[in-house]
């Protein structure tokens, strides 16, 4: 079972903020929320091409992922909103790039919160993304389609899975290869009996924190409703 530091949600600002929900749109966020999952996350390792990253985050908000690391070793990732299309509101960005040993940090980050480490390659085949077992959370790492991962990487994997190619070109684009796993992972994560949905403490605080991305001028009616509950 994975860890996640997350701090308690403040349940009385929650449930201020959803007042200023409609229903419609407390029930979108609910059901998305119920398809939300830890059990599986990407990082991304120095992605050069924004584009390309971008439209990777989009695929994680379709399929449900919460996460995602981005590794900036040599380069620094900004979104690109017209790929993206907001997906990257959704989601929880979460960087390393404070260090020359960035891939190793985030490597000893994830293992520490009990994910196996899973290397997408087109050359080493332990898995297919119909085999891969998925009884441990996965951090699922991705390279550039020029230089792949890192030797960092790929020495402290626990596991690497490839998608099976049929033609002459030596690997899918990165954006592709993201969103082929990520469906067929999630589907297959769906129909197990594994504790793959967020915890409730998880699930509040996501919904809390898409409150304050949704409500118009939500830190002036944050500020205020801790201002009057001090006074309480």
């Amino acid at each position: 079972m994975m860890f996640f530091a997350e701090k308690p949600v403040d349940e009385k600002l929650l449930n201020h903020f959803l007042q200023f929900l409609t229903d419609a749109r407390r029930a979108k966020f609910e059901e998305v929320l119920s398809f939300r999952t830890r059990h599986i996350t990407v990082v991304l390792e120095d992605i050069f091409q924004s584009q390309n990253a971008s439209a990777v985050l989009r695929t994680c908000d379709l399929t449900g992922i919460s996460d995602v690391y981005i590794i900036e070793n040599k380069y620094r990732y900004e979104v690109n909103p017209d790929v993206a299309l907001g997906s990257s509101k959704w989601l929880n960005l979460k960087k390393f790039n404070h260090s020359n040993q960035n891939s190793e940090q985030a490597i000893d980050h994830l293992k520490e919160k009990g994910y196996q480490i899973v290397a997408t390659s087109p050359h080493n085949h332990n898995h297919s993304p119909e085999d891969i077992p998925l009884d441990k959370p996965i951090a699922l790492f991705f390279g550039t389609e020029k230089l792949g991962l890192s030797k960092v990487v790929l020495d402290n994997a626990d596991s690497f899975i490839r998608i099976p190619m049929y033609g002459f070109t030596e690997s899918y684009n990165i954006s592709v290869s993201a969103a082929l796993l990520l469906y067929t992972l999630t589907q297959r994560l769906h129909k197990t009996d594994f504790e793959w949905k967020l915890p409730e403490n998880d699930f509040k605080n996501m919904l809390l924190d898409w409150c304050r991305k949704s409500v118009p001028k939500s830190d002036l009616i944050e500020n205020e409703f801790n201002r009057v509950n001090r006074n309480h």
